[in-house]
């Protein structure tokens, strides 16, 4: 047994600050919440935080830790003029130069940068088109060895043709087939976009999506293209086409949204399903913003592949919404990072996303000092203008800790100067294809 002594603990929805606090964590659980739980639980290995915060932990609702050695990329990639040049040109060129080695270190410099930042649980969406049966797997090794939540999910798309779709399809059948043995990974079922999927393909994730009894995470309406797509060739709106299918629920995981139409956001709503803001990944590619988001009732945030730093994700999203003259709050914002917690209790079936007894122990321990008061009223103003990731000091995960004192368990620089070789390695291949 794990016992944080006199710390300050911060839930933020609903919010709550609790001074000289102590949580007692019981194998993945949390057992207990009090004053001097020590004599309570007398052989409990104690860890005095000194007034430390105590925050649960963060989740990013959309990722592509494939993409995660693209930093300072020096591939050559030729100028794009809209955002489908701009997949040819680069995204669907590394991808593709994927393998096993490379999609594994990916998996674990994303994975470290995740945890370092406070975020406990990351929702995946994997694209490697030549390398597609055991991907998920190999992603799965690099969560587990670093003790990161996640829910993965392989990109089914007819891009690479019928065999790379079908191969899509039997990866996430296989990978959904074998977390039966873990309560750290979940799997979804991942699609690319309506764009890249004809109707049979639909139909097919479909039957997979029933058969498995997983979520559909896939992208929408992140262009205008796709949004026009799905008129002019199939006479429906994106999510039209999609529910027509059966693949909106309240496990479905549908990242970007910014093409949507009103008719799209009633679909949405109806059906449960969760909308994820990537703003940083929006503003870079400059596909627009969805102006209604208020509209929706499960919105959550990601990042599309930009790190996994949600303070600073979280951020983006507030000043952008004030410069889009949306009348929308700190509050708002961390209320809608905290979605993602929604999420997770929909794949995993236990309790997320706060400091309270019988909740899972995903926590994060902070070294932020406030030099105003810290009240109930005001937490999410600090959340969005005081915290941030260098606060992060120590990272639990499943009542375990993977990030203690700003040190990982393993020695990182090993992977860290692996992964320079690797990306070196990953940009040549692309300027091979």
């Amino acid at each position: 047994m794990i016992l944080l002594a006199n710390g300050t603990i911060i839930n933020f929805n609903p919010a709550r600050v609790d001074i000289n606090t102590d949580v007692a964590i019981e194998g993945n659980k949390i057992v207990a919440i009090g004053k001097r739980l020590a004599l309570q639980y007398p052989n409990a290995e104690s860890i005095d935080l000194k007034e430390k915060i105590i925050i649960p932990g963060l989740v990013c609702s959309h990722n592509h830790f494939y993409s995660s050695l693209a930093r300072g990329m020096l591939a050559t990639i030729k100028p794009s003029g809209n955002f489908v040049e701009m997949l040819e040109n680069l995204w669907w060129k590394l991808d593709r130069a994927l393998d096993d080695k490379l999609l594994y270190c990916s998996g674990m410099i994303g994975a470290l940068d995740a945890i370092k930042s406070g975020t406990t649980a990351v929702v995946d969406h994997n694209s490697s088109p030549n390398f597609i049966k055991g991907s998920l797997s190999v992603l799965r090794e690099a969560f587990e060895e670093n003790g990161l939540r996640g829910i993965l999910c392989y990109e089914i798309t007819d891009r690479n043709g019928k065999t790379g779709m079908k191969d899509g399809l039997q990866e996430s059948l296989d990978f959904a087939d074998s977390i039966k043995d873990t309560d750290l990974i979940e799997a979804a079922i991942g699609g690319h976009a309506s764009f890249s999927l004809s109707d049979e393909s639909l139909k097919n994730i479909s039957e997979v999506v029933k058969k498995t009894g997983k979520g559909f995470h896939i992208h929408v309406g992140e262009d205008k293209y796709d949004a026009d797509h799905s008129e002019e060739n199939y006479s429906k709106s994106i999510l039209e086409r999609l529910d027509s299918f059966n693949l909106l629920n309240g496990k479905s995981i549908l990242a970007h949204g910014i093409w949507l139409n009103e008719k799209d956001l009633q679909i949405l709503n109806k059906r449960k399903s969760f909308l994820v803001h990537n703003p940083r990944s929006n503003m870079n590619n400059h596909v627009g913003y969805l102006k209604s988001i208020s509209e929706v009732k499960n919105l959550a945030i990601g990042t599309d592949g930009i790190g996994a730093d949600m303070f600073e994700e979280t951020r983006f999203a507030y000043f952008k919404s004030k410069e889009e003259n949306l009348n929308l709050s700190p509050g708002d914002f961390v209320n809608y990072l905290w979605s993602g917690n929604k999420i997770l209790e929909r794949y995993f079936n236990k309790k997320f996303g706060k400091v309270a007894k019988d909740y899972t122990a995903d926590l994060i321990i902070c070294d932020y000092n406030p030099p105003t008061p810290l009240t109930k009223e005001n937490t999410a103003e600090h959340f969005l203008f005081g915290f941030s990731s260098k606060n992060v000091e120590s990272v639990i995960i499943n009542g375990r800790f993977v990030y203690c004192d700003r040190a990982f368990p393993i020695v990182i620089n090993r992977v860290y100067n692996k992964s320079k070789k690797s990306a070196i390695k990953l940009w040549k291949k692309m300027d091979e294809l």
